[in-house]
């Protein structure tokens, strides 16, 4: 740990912005993220959902230098080649019919704009999202985050007309139902909304994370973002598909709607699209785009050269590399391994995910959210080497997004010192 260089962060960075660990970083490579002093960790977290291709991907890397010698940045002042080349690249990866593309810098940015599109074009201004949901942080997309209160003290009122529905989270069921009896109670809880407090001629959007990402890595029932799209064409409500941290890859599809087959009409991209570079996308069709007029939304730096070029090269490794396949295959068994610890292990009160996106529940007392235990777990496995990440409203989730290339041995070795982990959790009860 270099201690001079907290110290020197700690007079001069703010306190708003939270570090997980003091790990400071001199290089990484892979899975790999290792501090001045040598010691390398398996980095389970991918840096916060980015690093897909893993950390310093070669091909990424050479594509950013190439880039760098020839143009750096371009703003709204001329047309550059990686922006077109990267939007001709998504065009042609599922779903069929996002064809157009506004490019930002970050996944809040891509949600505020979504946002405006949204109304911009329906002429309505109601938008619905759902509880347990993560946006972003600024100021539009902080109104429809609802993961933790946290998040929001100090902030209200916050954006208008903005509503929130229960996300279908079974194994916390917010309605009180079981999974055994639930016949998706929450879609009846939507629609009532839509009957009680705005009608469905005013809503100009519905966003949902097709998998809930910092509020718990939940995935829903199938049918519940099924029902969601046949809603939204019967209202002539906008669907927004937030793809930030379950897209490019993350779940063993390039996007997690694949997996039940719906299109939105709308989504939102970052984190992974770049290996790390900044760069958020607005996707739509171009029906939808062509009514958004110029002037109406505009960037400085949305669509650097530089973030392109790493985002091109981010796509082939992806799909030349054969990382969806190896997303799906060390996923599963991610999957398999963790729910065999959980029969030896009391404390694992739920496992669940798709890919490389798993979520385990940290429980005592039967199924009582454990943060403190999580916390436990945490730093022991950061002490053997393994970085690890915590989500949800409780704060007692491990979130394994560990970057796509990891093979079946490193998973199994990071699954093992998470079981020594719990085993010490086990033993401290």
């Amino acid at each position: 740990m270099d201690d001079n260089l907290i110290t020197r962060a700690r007079e001069v960075l703010t306190t708003a912005l939270v570090v997980h660990t003091d790990i400071v970083a001199r290089r990484a490579e892979g899975i790999y993220v290792e501090d001045k002093d040598g010691t390398r960790y398996m980095d389970f977290t991918s840096g916060l959902a980015t690093t897909n291709t893993g950390h310093n991907h070669p091909r990424v890397v050479e594509a950013i230098k190439k880039q760098a010698d020839s143009l750096i940045h371009s703003g709204c002042i001329f047309h550059s080649e990686p922006v077109v080349a990267l939007s001709e690249k998504l065009r042609d990866v599922p779903p069929a019919g996002l064809d157009t593309f506004f490019y930002a810098n970050s996944g809040a940015e891509a949600v505020e704009g979504a946002m405006k599109l949204a109304r911009f074009t329906t002429k309505r201004q109601g938008i619905i999202a759902f509880t347990g949901a993560f946006h972003g942080r600024t100021f539009g997309a902080l109104s429809l985050t609802a993961s933790s209160a946290r998040y929001r003290r100090g902030y209200h009122p916050l954006l208008p007309s903005t509503y929130h529905s229960p996300y279908p989270h079974c194994y916390r069921c917010p309605l009180g139902k079981s999974q055994e009896t639930c016949s998706i109670d929450c879609f009846d809880y939507l629609e009532r909304l839509l009957k009680q407090l705005i009608l469905p001629e005013d809503v100009a959007a519905i966003i949902i994370e097709p998998i809930l990402g910092e509020g718990g890595y939940v995935v829903p029932p199938d049918d519940f973002l099924k029902r969601l799209r046949t809603l939204c064409d019967r209202c002539g409500i906008l669907l927004i598909f937030d793809e930030v941290q379950c897209g490019m890859g993350r779940t063993g599809r390039f996007f997690a709607s694949e997996h039940v087959g719906v299109v939105p009409d709308i989504m939102t991209l970052a984190k992974g699209i770049a290996s790390g570079m900044p760069l958020g996308a607005i996707v739509s069709r171009k029906e939808i785009m062509e009514k958004w007029p110029p002037g109406t939304h505009g960037t400085t730096f949305g669509g650097n050269p530089l973030s392109c070029a790493a985002a091109i090269a981010t796509a082939k490794v992806i799909q030349e590399e054969g990382l969806l396949e190896n997303a799906r295959v060390v996923g599963e068994l991610a999957l398999k391994r963790l729910t065999a610890m959980q029969e030896r292990h009391p404390s694992i009160g739920d496992v669940r995910g798709r890919g490389l996106m798993v979520g385990m529940e940290i429980v005592k007392n039967g199924k009582e959210p454990d943060p403190e235990g999580l916390e436990r777990i945490a730093k022991h496995s950061l002490k053997k080497g393994l970085i690890l990440l915590e989500c949800g409203t409780e704060k007692n989730i491990i979130r394994l997004a560990p970057p796509l290339i990891i093979r079946e041995e490193e998973m199994e070795r990071g699954l093992a010192i998470m079981d020594e982990a719990l085993e010490s959790l086990a033993s401290e009860e």
